[in-house]
């Protein structure tokens, strides 16, 4: 029987590795390349925050990891990870359910010689009350969905209250306060595409809500925006949104969320229609409880610079679910970054055949490549690293082009250089015959 390799989670990094070993080794039938996750396909969680503000053509830029799967040489089963028996080797899936919540496969174990984590990360609330209960996430496709019907919702409403007293303007305008907690790279860039939307959405007929009547707000506890990045990425983030007419509040501290406010430990309070809660993230909790394995306090996956966890070498972890040192000295980690996984990934893909004809792995080492951050169709910033060049920082049309290459390096990775050059004539046609925002 051939070598069955199991991989949870079909993220960035999940579909990649399952793209190359498919056409490595499952397409020669060396090995059995199954691909586990809960949802029937997979949007590139970097674009998450265009899908929440509705300017991204969800359905042209999806994948079918069916098809996937068809292409590339491996199998693709819905499910849930809620648990491993490292003694059997089995994968313990929970029963999948679709958007409706009707059952789409039935809970059942799947068996492995080598399982591959990649489960990617959540939201952190940090203790906060209230998070839960009344802010949105942007970790998966149908939160970032949600969210948008939400505030297209929202946005209809307070147009229709404007329409009906039109006639009595000293009641004073309807207003729609967004209020983003966290200024890293998914609250910025969320920021940016919301201010995009609500200057488009008067184009079709909702002028009664003026672009200043939408509202929006980033607070962040760093005393600046984008605190993992060189300041000066920070400040142009920063001046970009308020020329935007974004508030932008950093060094402050939520202390809890209500139904329509935000509360700060300074005693402030930011009225709010819609909360966002990209502070911080974590693994998911269940990860504490796999048969043993080791985690850190942020419920990651403790692994060595092989990937491997440290209490199982069948058993690989990788992306934001593992702690992988950056070094021998193992002070510290792997950040949890797209370009990470992606290499994470490419190491595997690489060095799993030698595991597999029981000759040592290898040790990953991470490249930081710098960090680029869209500012919807305005522009964009970061920084660029490599051989010939350190700590370039890029702002403008060409941090822009930089920030598309991303996506089609992610693309070519997982659908080859021919459907993502039709991808990308296909998207430029769409420009011209569909509205520029999502509108239902």
């Amino acid at each position: 029987m051939a070598h069955r390799i199991v991989i949870v989670g079909g993220g960035a990094g999940g579909l990649e590795l399952a793209t190359r070993l498919g056409k490595r080794l499952g397409r020669s039938r060396r090995a059995q390349i199954t691909l586990v996750d809960r949802n029937l396909t997979h949007v590139w969680k970097p674009l998450l925050h265009e899908v929440a503000a509705g300017s991204l053509d969800l359905s042209a830029n999806d994948v079918s990891y069916l098809a996937q799967g068809r292409w590339s040489g491996f199998e693709y089963q819905p499910g849930t990870l809620c648990g491993v028996d490292r003694s059997r080797k089995e994968v313990m899936l929970a029963e999948a359910l679709d958007e409706g919540g009707d059952p789409v496969a039935p809970a059942r174990r799947i068996r492995y010689d080598t399982l591959i984590i990649a489960i990617g990360s959540r939201s952190a609330d940090f203790g906060v009350a209230g998070v839960r209960e009344h802010c949105s996430f942007l970790d998966t496709t149908g939160q970032a969905m949600r969210f948008h019907r939400n505030f297209l919702r929202q946005y209809l409403q307070a147009h229709a209250r404007m329409e009906e007293r039109g006639a009595n303007p000293a009641a004073g305008p309807e207003a729609l306060d967004v209020v983003i907690v966290g200024g890293g790279a998914t609250g910025v860039e969320l920021a940016a595409e919301l201010r995009y939307a609500s200057r488009q959405l008067p184009d079709y007929g909702l002028g009664s809500i003026q672009p200043q009547f939408v509202r929006i707000s980033v607070l962040d506890r760093a005393p600046r925006l984008l605190a993992a990045l060189p300041p000066r990425v920070g400040d142009d983030a920063r001046q970009t949104l308020e020329a935007l007419d974004v508030q932008v509040r950093c060094g402050v501290a939520v202390s809890r969320v209500t139904e329509d406010a935000v509360h700060t430990q300074e005693g402030e309070s930011f009225p709010a229609t819609l909360v966002v809660w990209a502070a911080g993230i974590e693994a998911d909790p269940l990860l504490n409880s796999l048969d043993g394995l080791e985690t850190t306090s942020r419920n990651q996956l403790k692994v060595k610079r092989s990937l491997q966890t440290t209490m199982d070498d069948d058993v690989f972890a990788m992306g934001d679910c593992s702690a992988c040192p950056l070094d021998d000295t193992g002070d510290r980690l792997v950040p949890p970054l797209a370009q990470a996984a992606a290499q994470q990934a490419r190491f595997l893909a690489e060095n799993l055949p030698a595991h597999l004809n029981g000759k040592p792995m290898g040790q990953f080492r991470f490249r930081n490549r710098g960090s680029l951050v869209s500012l919807a169709e305005y522009s964009a910033v970061g920084n660029l690293m490599g051989n010939l060049m350190r700590d370039v920082t890029l702002e403008g049309r060409m941090a822009r082009y930089f920030y598309a290459l991303l996506y089609r390096r992610h693309q070519l990775a997982t659908q080859g250089a021919a459907r993502t050059l039709l991808a990308i004539v296909l998207s430029r046609l769409q420009r011209r015959t569909e509205p520029r925002l999502k509108l239902h």
